[in-house]
């Protein structure tokens, strides 16, 4: 599975791109989340508050409740303003 990190989500990452196998028992969102932030200390800051990370896999805005599969690519951004 691709994730794609963006803005202060790379910064707390370290990355903005990785590769990840997911374990069969993960299949939303709401579940990967976890997964990821168990990664290190960085991911856990990046997506411990899910109210201030938008989602979108491929390229579609997802929520927890969305289903994903190992080919996926997976984007955590902050919300986008404009002015």
């Amino acid at each position: 599975m691709k994730i794609l990190y963006f803005a202060w989500l790379k910064e707390h990452t370290g990355c903005a791109t990785e590769i990840i196998n997911v374990p069969p028992e993960i299949k939303t969102i709401g579940e990967l989340i976890p997964f990821i932030a168990s990664k290190s200390s960085g991911h856990k800051t990046a997506l411990g508050n899910m109210k201030a990370v938008r989602i979108a896999v491929n390229r579609v805005y997802a929520d927890m409740t969305t289903t994903i599969n190992d080919d996926d690519e997976i984007a955590f951004f902050p919300p986008v303003t404009g002015g």
